[in-house]
C-alpha cells in the first residue's frame, strides 16, 4: 500500500493518522490536501473534517551522504484555515451553501452569476423559506458566511450576494413601497416616524427611495443591530 486517504478534525490530525497506518514518517510521503476542515454553518451544522491523501515517495537508487539531505525531499508544511490553492472561491462558497441546505434537509441548486460589481449565487429549490428566514435574516447570515468562505480561497477581495427565488428584488420593492407609504403618513400627521431596526442594506433602500422627496427627509439613529431609519418632515423655508 503506497497511497492512503485519511480524515481528521485538522489537517495535522489527518496526516498523523495516515502516517500511523502507513507505518512511516513525514519526510517519506507527499501530502495532498483534498478537503479543508470546516466548522459548518454557525458552528452547529455541516461540520466537515479535513481529508488528506498521503503517497509514499519512491526511494532513490543511492542514499544521500550521511549528514546531508536529499534535495528531492521537501518538508511537509500546512496552513490551516486560509488557503489559495487554485480552487474557485465562488464554487467553494456555492458548495458551502449546498451543504447548509442539505443539512437542513433541503435539496437546493446554486447558480453562480458574475456581474459587474459582484457575483450573485442564486439558490433554487423547494421550501426555500427556511433558507431565507424572517425578512431575509437567515439569507443574510448565509451571505456573510459565504463571503468568508470565498475570501479564504481568493488572493484578492471578492463580494458575493446570496439570493433565493428573487428575494432580494422582492424585498427591495417591498421596502420602497413601505417608504412611500410611511412618508405619506408623516406628511398627514406632521410627526416624524421611526421604522423598525433594519440591516445597513435595507436602510440604504429607504434612504435612496426618499432622498429626492420634496417634503420629507430621512436619517438613521441607534446602534447596530438596533439601528433604524427615521422619516421626518423637511423644515419649511
Amino acid at each position: 500500500m503506497n497511497k492512503i486517504v485519511t480524515s481528521g478534525k485538522t489537517i495535522e490530525e489527518a496526516v498523523r493518522q495516515g502516517l500511523a497506518k502507513l507505518g512511516t514518517t513525514e519526510d517519506k510521503v507527499a501530502v495532498n490536501v483534498l478537503e479543508q476542515p470546516s466548522k459548518g454553518f454557525l458552528g452547529l451544522i455541516g461540520v466537515k473534517e479535513a481529508k488528506v491523501e498521503l503517497t509514499l515517495l519512491e526511494e532513490t537508487p543511492s542514499e544521500p551522504l550521511q549528514g546531508s539531505r536529499s534535495n528531492d525531499t521537501v518538508p511537509v508544511t500546512y496552513k490551516e484555515g486560509v488557503v489559495s490553492d487554485g480552487r474557485d472561491p465562488y464554487e467553494e462558497a456555492a458548495s458551502f451553501v449546498r451543504d447548509v441546505g442539505e443539512n437542513m434537509g433541503l435539496q437546493v441548486n446554486v447558480e453562480v452569476q458574475h456581474k459587474k460589481d459582484n457575483t450573485v449565487l442564486n439558490i433554487s429549490g423547494n421550501d426555500l423559506g427556511l433558507l431565507i428566514g424572517r425578512r431575509g435574516q437567515t439569507l443574510d447570515a448565509l451571505q456573510y458566511l459565504a463571503n468568508i468562505i470565498a475570501n479564504r480561497y481568493s488572493d484578492s477581495f471578492v463580494r458575493i450576494v446570496l439570493d433565493a427565488e428573487n428575494f432580494r428584488e422582492r424585498r427591495r420593492k417591498t421596502l420602497e413601497d413601505l417608504a412611500v407609504r410611511l412618508a405619506g403618513r408623516v406628511i398627514r400627521t406632521r410627526k416624524e416616524l421611526a421604522l423598525e431596526p433594519m440591516s445597513p442594506q435595507e436602510r440604504k433602500v429607504i434612504h435612496s427611495k426618499l432622498q429626492d422627496h420634496p417634503e420629507v427627509k430621512t436619517y438613521s439613529k441607534g446602534e447596530e443591530p438596533n439601528r433604524r431609519v427615521v422619516i421626518a418632515l423637511k423644515q419649511s423655508k
